[in-house]
């Protein structure tokens, strides 16, 4: 699988934002049939950087109501991946 078919987005929320500079973990969204090491090699590729260890989870969609009729979001994955001591990414500059 492709590195930019792996690697849909960033994740910018506030608590992405407090495990990056926290803990110097990054948050993306990825393709759900992505496993672990797919994901690993996507970044370790794409952005230069040495990966120490990637945490996944399955987001199921909400189903949404207007009115009568009623949808669902779609499901989504998103990957939460760690990075070497000393390194980072810098998101802004590199999608």
């Amino acid at each position: 699988m492709d590195a930019r078919r792996v690697l849909r987005r960033p994740l910018l929320t506030e608590k992405a934002t407090i495990a990056r500079e926290g803990a110097n973990e990054y948050a993306f969204e990825v393709d759900r049939e992505a496993n672990k090491i797919q994901i690993k090699a996507a970044v370790e590729s794409r952005f230069d950087v040495k990966v120490t260890s990637v945490r996944t989870v399955k987001m199921h969609g909400k189903i949404k109501r207007q009115g009568l009729h009623q949808g669902k979001r779609p499901d989504r994955k998103k990957a939460l991946i760690k990075l070497q001591e000393g390194q980072s990414i810098n998101l802004f500059d590199e999608l």
